[in-house]
C-alpha cells in the first residue's frame, strides 16, 4: 500500500526550486496544473512539509524531476501510523474555539453596536435588531411587463395596490442555512450591513454555526488599508487583523483549509471605483482557495455587475407589518432611552398614528429601516408625526441623496456626482411629474434614459453627442438606483421610484417651481384621488399658499352651482317628495337645507362642522362617501366627544330611525330591544310635543317579553307605517330624517363635493402658509 503522504529531503527541494524556476510558473500556476484548488500543498512542498503522496507525484511530473531523487526516505525509527479520524476533529474543534476565543472580543468590539444618523452614541446591536427576511428571487430579474405591475390605468386609484409587486421572503438565518455561498443585494438602508454583524455577533456567542470562526471585512477598509499600499492580499489582511489577536497564519489557515469559517465580506459597492477589480479578484481567489468555507457578500442592488462562481443571489426584503412594529418597540426603549413600560407607550402610539389614513404616505417609507428610524426620531419629540410632511420626506431625501455615504466617507462614480444636489433634485423632479402626469408609476428603462437625456441636453446644451448622450444617462440611470435606491428595477428593465411618497413629493416639487404655470393644471386634478398628496405637499410645499387655497375653493364651490346633465330617459326617477321635504332632490337643495338647520342649533362647535354633521346625517350610509373619519370632525375634533343639546338629539333620533329601518321580521324578536333603547331619550322625561310623540310611539311596539311569533307578526303588520310616523315625528319636529334620494348624476356630483372639501380641510390643518384673513375665510364660508 502506498505511503499516506511525503515530503521533499533538503537536497530534493534545490533541485526543485531550480526545475521550478527553468518552467518560469508561479506556485497558483503550478498548483492548477497538478489540480489543486489551492496552492497551500505547494508551498508545503517546497518548505519540505508533508504532502499528500499522489501530489507528491504529480508534482514531481509536472517539473520533470525523478520521485526517488527528491523523496526524503522514511525514518525506519518513526514510520507513518494512520491517522486517527477522530483526533483529527477534536484537534480542529479544539482550533477553532481557541480562535473564536482569541478574537472574540475584537470581533464584538467590530459587529457589536451600531452608529445611527442623528444618534449621539452607539446603539446594542441586539436591542435593535429585527430578524429580517430575503428575498430567493431577485426583483428585478423577473420577466415581466408594464401591465403586470401597474394594471389598469383607467381603474380607481389604489396606492395600497403598487405593493403588489413585493416579493414573499425567506427568514435571514434560513437562507444562510440554506445557501453556503450568498450575494446579499438591497437598496440604500435597507439593513445589509446590520444583517451582517448580527450573523457575526450570532455566531461570535455561538448560537448560530458554533462550529465555525466569524470573521467580518468591510470591504471598503480592505481596498483603503490594503489596496492602496501595494498591498492588496485579502488572506494577508484578514491574516494581520487575527495575529492582533495571537491567532497565527497557521492556524488561521488550518481553520480556513478545515472550511470552518464563516466569512462576512460587507460593502462590495463602497470600494471606490479605483480598486474594485483589485477587491473583486481577491474575493474570487479567497473564494476559490479556500472553497469549503461560507462566504457572504453583501452589495447594493445595481452598484456591481460582476457575479461570483457558485453564489447565489438574494434580495433583502422591505419591512413588513411585524418587523415595523418590533423595530418601533425596540427603538423608542433602546434608541430613545426610555423605561420599558414608557418606551412601549410610545412605541403603540406612532403605530397607532402610522395607521392613520392621513400617514399611509409615512407608513409607506417605513418599510425601508434607515427610513424607520427617521421617523421615529422625528417623532420622538412631540410624540407626532409633523403636520407639514413635506419636511419629513426633504429629511429623508437629504438623508439617501447625501447624508448617508457621507457619514461612512463614501465617495461614487465620478459622472453622476458632477451633478450638483439641486441639479438632481430638478431631474428626479423632472422625471416624476411627467411620469405622474401620464399616471405612471412604472416605467421602462428607454423611457427614463431618455428623460434623464432630456435633462442632461437642456443642462449641457450642444457639448454631448448622441451616443455620448445616450451613455451618460443610461449611467446616471444606474448611479441613481445604486447610490441613492430612488428609483428601483422592479422587473427586467422596468422601474419605478422606491417609494410613491418620493414620486409625489418630487412632482409637487416641481409644481412649486413654475407655481404660476403648474398650479392651474393642477387644480384641474382637484377630484382626483390619486392627486391628493401632490395637492397637499404643494399647498405646503409654496412659500405663499393663498391664491392656491383660494381657487382650490372657487373650485369646490362650482360644483354645487354647475350644471348636471339629465338623466337617461331609462334611469330610475327620484322618489316623490313629501309636501314636507324640501322642493328639488338636487345637490344645490341638499345644501340649501343644510345651511336652514344649521342656523336653527345653538352649538359651541365651528359652523362648517356643523353644516358637515347635517350634511352627513341626511344621506343614508350607503349613499355616504365611504371614509374612516367624517368631514365634520376633521373641521372640528371636538364633535367626536359625547354630543349634547340640539346635536346630541337630532344624531340620536337619527340612529333610532337606523335601527328601524334596519329591522327586518326575522331579526325584529332579538333587536326589539336595542330599538326600544333607542328611543330611550332624556328628552322623553320632559314635557314637550316631540317627547309626548315619541312617547305614544314607544308605547305602540310590541313588548320585549312577548312571544317570537307575536313580534314577528305585528312587525310584518304594522313596521311601514311605524317608521313612517317616526320620521314624520322627526320631520315636523326637528327638521331632520327626509328621505333624501339623489340622482345616480348628482350622488357622482356629492362624491366630489364631499371629497374635496376634505382636502381643503387636509390642507387648512397641514400648516401650509395662509394669511390669518384668507384661512378665516375659508373656514367661515365651506359648505
Amino acid at each position: 500500500m502506498a505511503r499516506r503522504s511525503l515530503k521533499a529531503s533538503t537536497e530534493g527541494i534545490q533541485k526543485a526550486k531550480q526545475a521550478f524556476l527553468r518552467k518560469g510558473w508561479t506556485q497558483e500556476y503550478l498548483a492548477g496544473e497538478v489540480g489543486l484548488e489551492t496552492r497551500q500543498p505547494i508551498w508545503k512542498f517546497f518548505k519540505g512539509k508533508p504532502v499528500d503522496h499522489h501530489v507528491f507525484i504529480e508534482i514531481c511530473f509536472r517539473l520533470d524531476l525523478d520521485l526517488d531523487e527528491i523523496a526524503a526516505l522514511p525514518s525506519t525509527a518513526n514510520p507513518h501510523p494512520k491517522p486517527n479520524v477522530q483526533t483529527i476533529d477534536n484537534d480542529i474543534n479544539t482550533l477553532v474555539n481557541q480562535v473564536r476565543q482569541k478574537h472574540h472580543d475584537k470581533l464584538h468590539h467590530q459587529c457589536g453596536t451600531l452608529r445611527l444618523l442623528d444618534i449621539t452614541r452607539p446603539i446594542d446591536l441586539d436591542e435593535l435588531y429585527v430578524d429580517v427576511n430575503i428575498l430567493e428571487e431577485i426583483s428585478s430579474q423577473r420577466w415581466l411587463d408594464l401591465n403586470d405591475l401597474q394594471g389598469d390605468k383607467s381603474k380607481d386609484f389604489d396606492r395600497l395596490g403598487l405593493g403588489n409587486v413585493r416579493l414573499e421572503g425567506l427568514a435571514g438565518l434560513k437562507a444562510v442555512e440554506r445557501y453556503g455561498k450568498l450575494m446579499v443585494l438591497g437598496k440604500p438602508g435597507a439593513g445589509k450591513t446590520t444583517f451582517l454583524q448580527h450573523l457575526a455577533i450570532q455566531c461570535n456567542t455561538g448560537k448560530f454555526k458554533p462550529e465555525q470562526v466569524p470573521i467580518f471585512i468591510r470591504l471598503k477598509n480592505f481596498a483603503e488599508d490594503a489596496c492602496c499600499e501595494n498591498n492588496g492580499n485579502l488572506f494577508n489582511y484578514i491574516t494581520q487583523e487575527f495575529e492582533r489577536c495571537q491567532v497565527t497564519a497557521p492556524e488561521l489557515e488550518t481553520v480556513l483549509n478545515q472550511g470552518r469559517a464563516l466569512l462576512l465580506l460587507d460593502g462590495l459597492d463602497e470600494v471606490p471605483d479605483t480598486w474594485s477589480d483589485a477587491v473583486i479578484r481577491q474575493i474570487r481567489q479567497l473564494a476559490d482557495h479556500y472553497y469549503k468555507n461560507q462566504i457572504i457578500i453583501t452589495c447594493r442592488i445595481a452598484a456591481k455587475e460582476y457575479r461570483f462562481p457558485g453564489f447565489t443571489e438574494v434580495e433583502l426584503a422591505d419591512f413588513k407589518r411585524p418587523q415595523i412594529e418590533q423595530f418601533v418597540k425596540n427603538w423608542f426603549i433602546a434608541v430613545a432611552r426610555n423605561k420599558p413600560a414608557s418606551g412601549l407607550k410610545k412605541a403603540a402610539l406612532f403605530l397607532e398614528q402610522l395607521e392613520s389614513p392621513e400617514n399611509q404616505p409615512i407608513r409607506e417609507l417605513a418599510t425601508t429601516p434607515v427610513l424607520l428610524n427617521l421617523s421615529c426620531l422625528v417623532f420622538q419629540t412631540k410624540t407626532e408625526f409633523p403636520k407639514k410632511r413635506c419636511d419629513l420626506y426633504k429629511q429623508g431625501l437629504d438623508l439617501l441623496l447625501i447624508r448617508w455615504d457621507e457619514a461612512r466617507g463614501i465617495k461614487r462614480d465620478d459622472i453622476y456626482r458632477n451633478l450638483s444636489l439641486s441639479h438632481k433634485l430638478q431631474l428626479l423632479s423632472q422625471i416624476a411629474a411627467i411620469t405622474f402626469e401620464q399616471g405612471d408609476y412604472f416605467f421602462t428603462e428607454s423611457t427614463l434614459v431618455h428623460l434623464i437625456g432630456d435633462y442632461l441636453q437642456q443642462q449641457l446644451g450642444d457639448r454631448l453627442d448622441l451616443a455620448t448622450l445616450e451613455l451618460d444617462s443610461a449611467a446616471v440611470l444606474k448611479s441613481i438606483e445604486a447610490q441613492h435606491g430612488l428609483l428601483v428595477e422592479r422587473a427586467r428593465g422596468i422601474y419605478s421610484f422606491s417609494h410613491l411618497t418620493f414620486q409625489e413629493y418630487f412632482t409637487a416639487r416641481a409644481i412649486v417651481a413654475d407655481a404660476e404655470t403648474s398650479i392651474p393644471q393642477l387644480l384641474f386634478h382637484f377630484t382626483e384621488k390619486r392627486w391628493r398628496e401632490v395637492i397637499l405637499l404643494t399647498a405646503q410645499m409654496l412659500p405663499h399658499a393663498d391664491g392656491m387655497i383660494q381657487c382650490l375653493k372657487q373650485q369646490i364651490d362650482a360644483l354645487v352651482v354647475a350644471e348636471v346633465e339629465k338623466p337617461h330617459k331609462n334611469e330610475r326617477s327620484p322618489a316623490k317628495l313629501s309636501p314636507a321635504e324640501p322642493t328639488a332632490q338636487t345637490l344645490p337643495g341638499l345644501l340649501d337645507w343644510v345651511r336652514k338647520k344649521a342656523l336653527t342649533v345653538t352649538t359651541s362647535y365651528k359652523s362648517a362642522a356643523v353644516r358637515a354633521f347635517y350634511l352627513t346625517l341626511a344621506l343614508p350610509p350607503n349613499h355616504r362617501l365611504a371614509g374612516d373619519s367624517t368631514l365634520a370632525l376633521a373641521i372640528d375634533p371636538r364633535l367626536a366627544g359625547e354630543l349634547a343639546g340640539d346635536i346630541g338629539l337630532d344624531l340620536a333620533l337619527t340612529q333610532a330611525l337606523a335601527v328601524a329601518i334596519a329591522l327586518t321580521p326575522d331579526l325584529v324578536d332579538d333587536r326589539l330591544n336595542a330599538l326600544h333603547l333607542a328611543l330611550e331619550l332624556d328628552y322623553l322625561t320632559q314635557d314637550t310635543p316631540l317627547s309626548t310623540a315619541l312617547r305614544q310611539l314607544k308605547q305602540q311596539l310590541p313588548n320585549c317579553q312577548d312571544d317570537k311569533d307575536k313580534i314577528q307578526q305585528w312587525w310584518r303588520q304594522h313596521s311601514q307605517e311605524w317608521v313612517a310616523q317616526l320620521r314624520s315625528v322627526m320631520i315636523d319636529h326637528r327638521n331632520i330624517g327626509y328621505e333624501w334620494h339623489l340622482g345616480a348624476l348628482w350622488q357622482k356630483r356629492f362624491d366630489s363635493y364631499d371629497y374635496a372639501n376634505r382636502l381643503i380641510v387636509d390642507c387648512l390643518k397641514s400648516n401650509c402658509q395662509l394669511t390669518a384673513t384668507v384661512r378665516q375665510e375659508i373656514e367661515t364660508t365651506l359648505l
